[in-house]
């Protein structure tokens, strides 16, 4: 998960033809063989935003049943990384204040993650 200077977070729509269309979730995906959650993390990010992370930590894992799959979430607060976000994939990006994420379509399993954002402290963000 990204942060901006004004502690917004970047959000990204999922593109027509994947799974749930339309719907607004945090960036990265699904980890390869062997790959450890930061090391997925950075190639996910490289790949669809273009930038690099330097530097990340744990923020809350958790496992959501949709009705025709099971997912694992290791969502990972990205402290600092390099380049400017963009689209590579076709996907809409935006930065929001994390009260907002509460108002959008979000996917039914990032909706935990974002009582883990309300819960943090101004002092634990980056």
């Amino acid at each position: 998960m990204l942060y901006d200077a004004a502690g917004r977070v970047l959000i990204a729509q999922r593109p027509a033809g994947k799974f749930l269309a339309g719907k607004w979730e945090f960036p990265g995906g699904k980890l390869e063989p062997g790959e450890s959650p930061e090391q997925g993390l950075a190639r996910e990010l490289a790949e669809e935003l273009g930038v690099e992370v330097q530097r990340c930590r744990p923020l809350v894992s958790l496992r959501h049943d949709y009705p025709d799959r099971r997912i694992e979430l290791a969502t990972l607060l990205v402290e600092r990384y390099a380049g400017e976000p963009a689209g590579r994939e076709g996907q809409a990006l935006k930065w929001v204040a994390p009260p907002e994420l509460y108002t959008l379509d979000l996917l039914p399993a990032d909706r935990p993650i974002v009582d883990r954002l309300q819960a943090m402290t101004r002092s634990e963000a980056p």
